[in-house]
C-alpha cells in the first residue's frame, strides 16, 4: 500500500504542471490532440525513468541508513520551497520565473508561445518542446525519490497515465471555475504532495 501511495504522490505532484499548462491551453482555445498528448506523456515518463535510474546509481554510493533519510529530506525541502514560493506568489501576485511554480495566469503567455505556428493546435514538434520543459522541472525530484526507494516501474507507469489525464483534463477545464481554482493553487498543492511523500519515505 505504501509502495503505491508513494508512487502516486510523486506522479501527481510532477503532473500538476501538466494540468496548469492544459488549463492555459484551454483558456486560449489551443487544442491538444491525441498524438501531442502521447508525446508529452512518453517524454515525461522517459525523463522520470532516467532520473530515477540515476537515483538508483547514486544510492549505491551511499550507506543504506543514509540514502533514505537524505532522499526524503531533499524531497521535503523541495516541497517546502514550492509551498513558500507559491504562497509568496499568491500574496504578492508577482510573476514567478520557474515554469514549475507558475499558475494559469502566468502560463497563458507560455501557452501562446508554445503554439509556434499559431495554428490553434499543438503539433509534434511543439509537443516535444513542452514535454522537455516539464521533464526538466521534475528531474531532481525523480532522483531524490528513487534514492528513497520509490518504486521506479510503478512510478513511470503512473506518470505516463496521469500525464495524459491531467493535460487533457486541464484543457477541458479551461474557463470553468474548477479549472481556474486548480490552476491558481496547483503549485501549492504540488509542494504539499512532495512534503507528504518525503514524510512517508522518511518513516518508511
Amino acid at each position: 500500500m505504501i509502495l503505491i501511495l508513494s508512487a502516486l504522490l510523486f506522479s501527481l505532484s510532477s503532473n500538476l504542471d501538466n494540468l496548469v499548462i492544459g488549463i492555459a491551453y484551454g483558456i486560449k482555445k489551443i487544442r491538444i490532440n491525441t498524438t501531442a498528448n502521447l508525446i508529452v506523456a512518453l517524454v515525461t515518463s522517459t525523463g522520470t525513468f532516467l532520473s530515477m535510474l540515476l537515483g538508483i546509481y547514486v544510492s549505491k554510493f551511499l550507506p543504506s541508513f543514509l540514502s533514505n533519510s537524505l532522499g526524503a529530506g531533499i524531497i521535503i525541502i523541495l516541497g517546502l520551497y514550492f509551498v513558500i514560493q507559491s504562497i509568496f506568489k499568491l500574496i504578492s501576485n508577482k510573476k514567478i520565473k520557474e515554469l514549475a511554480l507558475k499558475n494559469t495566469n502566468d502560463m497563458i503567455e507560455y501557452a501562446e508561445k508554445s503554439d509556434l505556428d499559431k495554428s490553434g493546435d499543438i503539433d509534434k514538434k511543439e509537443a516535444f518542446w513542452v514535454a522537455f520543459a516539464l521533464t526538466f522541472n521534475n528531474f531532481g525530484t525523480g532522483v531524490a525519490a528513487s534514492v528513497t526507494g520509490v518504486n521506479i516501474e510503478l512510478t513511470v507507469i503512473l506518470t505516463f497515465i496521469l500525464s495524459i489525464c491531467t493535460l487533457k483534463l486541464g484543457e477541458r477545464a479551461g474557463n470553468h471555475l474548477l479549472g481556474k481554482f486548480l490552476g491558481k493553487f496547483a503549485p501549492l498543492i504540488s509542494g504539499l504532495l512532495l512534503i507528504s511523500l518525503g514524510i512517508i519515505e522518511l518513516f518508511n
